[in-house]
């Protein structure tokens, strides 16, 4: 593991180590035809998702790296509903498509954070669709916007948003690629790019660059489904407070 230094943080998360940007810091990435090519196979790969969903009212969108085009060849594939529904409806129209679903995770990040329920369609969890299982706060909607969101309309026009990326750095798409701003000190001019709180900016750069995030980190709450997802809801529900709270069921 590398030194710690005065220039950059580093943290750990379950893609491995990643580096805080440095104050100041902008760089000017030219993309390749095979990058290029590489954004465009795993747009379809999420487009072959959202269609079950949009063809039947529930509008999804990509986000991250695959809404702001800097994807990576270990990038995945990341959907999500930003409303509530029923989970039965929403795995009959995969099941109607012909789409297996490997997986179902719930997943609560902190106990202050709405559930969501993560559908697998591989066994290594690189093209999941997440839906939250209560209604999203503003505070969580806005998270998905720092990070980058963009519908199937968007996908299938190929357009790509600004968005910041885990080292904190913002993404700003170009015709050759991107260009790439740190936001450190810079959260004022952060959130009026990307429509969000400044407050929302200044707590996502707190949490990835405080102290203690350095190590692994981890969520409140994970469950693996086995069975029906709303009779694991009503379990977790029995047995967690911080859970039933969140779902509202108190």
């Amino acid at each position: 593991m590398p030194r710690l230094n005065e220039r950059y943080v580093w943290i750990e998360n379950m893609q491995g180590l990643i580096r805080i940007c440095k104050e100041g810091s902008v760089e000017n990435v030219t993309y390749d035809r095979s990058r290029f090519m590489l954004l465009k196979k795993l747009r379809d790969t999420a487009l072959k998702l959202m269609s079950p969903l949009n063809e039947n009212g529930i509008k999804s969108y990509v986000y991250g790296s695959l809404a702001r085009g800097d994807v990576r060849p270990d990038s995945d594939v990341d959907i999500v509903v930003l409303q509530p529904v029923n989970p039965a409806v929403i795995e009959s129209f995969y099941q109607m498509r012909g789409l297996e679903i490997i997986k179902k995770v719930i997943v609560q990040a902190t106990p202050s954070y709405t559930p969501k329920l993560y559908l697998w369609f591989d066994v290594e969890g690189r093209n999941v669709v997440n839906f939250p299982l209560a209604r999203l706060r503003s505070r969580e909607l806005e998270f998905y916007r720092f990070g980058g969101i963009l519908d199937a309309a968007g996908v299938e026009d190929g357009r790509r948003v600004p968005g910041v990326d885990k080292r904190l750095m913002l993404i700003i798409p170009t015709n050759e690629g991107h260009r790439g701003e740190c936001i450190l000190g810079r959260e004022g001019y952060v959130s009026k790019i990307l429509g969000v709180s400044e407050s929302l900016v200044r707590e996502r750069v707190s949490v990835l660059t405080r102290r203690e995030s350095h190590g692994r980190t981890g969520v409140f709450l994970e469950h693996i489904v086995e069975g029906d997802v709303l009779e694991a809801v009503r379990i977790l529900s029995r047995r967690n407070k911080f859970f039933r709270k969140m779902v509202g069921l108190e």
